[in-house]
């Protein structure tokens, strides 16, 4: 089902926004309550409503419930002065009082969304799910696939229907799809899950991956870890030593840059930097400080490759939410892990990585009894479809879980 209404384009089924041509990135409670208002239209809507809608009846502040419906303003053109689409009624709630259209989608609709095409292409066809964290946080996973399960823990940046669109992981996706069951999700504050979480913290996302791993009804099985999501699955696989079959690692580092020995003040000074640019630029239309950040993690990219990575920073999480992320990954330290891992490891790592040095992988290696360490040619944090070492790290990795599994 499309919603239709002034110049937007609400989709329901693909939890999409478009507003004229542009995709516009919503908060996933946000997106419900746009659509519970839309749904709803011919009546008020109040608090309580919105509550048991959107939140499952959980108590949230006043604050928090006033500032999604503004958000949700500003995501179809509105705001609180104008309330053209949606209007606050004193003392009784809001109304959506825009004129919609709704179109029934046929067997032949083209879907905007091009992920159906590679997955249709591949034969392949994802199933999102949701299921709830300790803390009542809403976490969306996916499977795709066939064959033995593989876990691929969340990292930041991701998009669990949006990647499949943009031409930075898909060949990866896809890859691991061919041969097995792939089941990944969004981590809180990212993509379809969350983003209003009120606990960002390393002890929250490595318990978001034992729910996801139980909500999935996942045994043992094998745990890919990329980036910053490294760290998350050591101290998973240190928890969970029966889960886990074999570990698999890449472009991670087991101490963020605040805990680092090395830190210089200058390391500081530029971290507050970023920081700063990110709080400013993160989500404007204008992707200067999300080309920079662009071109550290991936300096070799192609101009397409480039500006999918500019789009996906600003689909994938909100301002708020990628400045508390950094705030986090800053902080991690699971040196003291890295013995406790028993499950055989894999810890892969580009020698020329611009924004996460290959010692960092190294050490990680050094630390976890038994664990082998192999460095691929590139310079790209994210290893893209075109890069040298994108092909040895299949069949590494291929091999590797043939192995343990």
């Amino acid at each position: 089902m499309r919603l239709h209404f002034e110049q937007c384009v609400l989709d329901i089924e693909r939890r999409e926004l478009h507003r004229g041509s542009e995709a516009v990135a919503v908060q996933p409670q946000v997106f419900d309550l746009l659509v519970y208002l839309i749904e709803n239209r011919d009546r008020v809507v109040s608090k309580d409503d919105l509550l048991n809608a959107v939140w499952n009846g959980r108590i949230v502040s006043e604050s928090t419930l006033i500032s999604r419906i503004n958000a949700a303003r500003r995501a179809i053109g509105d705001d609180g002065d104008q309330q053209r689409l949606i209007r606050t009624v004193l003392r009784k709630g809001v109304r959506f009082v825009g004129d919609v259209e709704p179109e029934e989608r046929s067997a032949d609709t083209t879907p905007s969304f091009r992920q159906h095409d590679f997955l249709a292409d591949a034969n392949l066809n994802q199933q999102v799910r949701y299921c709830r964290a300790r803390d009542g946080v809403r976490l969306a996973y996916a499977t795709v696939g066939s064959g033995p399960p593989i876990l691929q823990s969340a990292h930041w940046m991701s998009h669990l229907e949006y990647d499949w669109e943009l031409p930075i992981n898909r060949h990866r996706l896809l890859d691991l799809a061919k041969d097995y069951s792939l089941v990944r999700y969004d981590a809180r504050g990212n993509g379809l899950s969350d983003w209003d979480a009120s606990e960002m913290s390393f002890d929250a996302w490595v318990s978001d991956m034992e729910t996801v791993v139980d909500a999935a009804r996942l045994d043992r099985f094998p745990v890919l870890g990329i980036s910053q999501s490294v760290s998350v699955s050591i101290a998973y696989a240190a928890r969970n030593p029966d889960r886990v079959s074999c570990l698999i690692l890449y472009g991670g580092y087991a101490v963020g840059l605040n805990k680092r020995p090395n830190n210089t003040a200058a390391d500081r000074e530029r971290l507050a930097a970023t920081r700063t640019l990110m709080k400013l630029g993160w989500g404007s239309d204008d992707p200067t400080f999300r080309q920079m950040f662009t071109s550290q993690m991936m300096p070799t990219a192609t101009r397409e490759q480039a500006d999918a990575f500019n789009e996906l920073q600003r689909l994938s999480a909100s301002s708020d939410c990628a400045v508390r992320y950094l705030d986090s990954v800053a902080e991690f330290d699971v040196r003291r892990l890295l013995p406790l891992v028993k499950a055989p490891t894999l810890v892969m790592h580009v020698r020329g990585d611009v924004r996460v040095p290959i010692a960092l992988g190294r050490e990680i290696a050094a630390g976890i009894p038994n664990s082998r360490f192999v460095a691929l040619p590139g310079r790209n944090h994210f290893l893209l479809e075109q890069d040298a070492g994108t092909p040895r790290f299949s069949s590494e990795l291929k091999n590797f879980v043939k192995q343990h599994v």
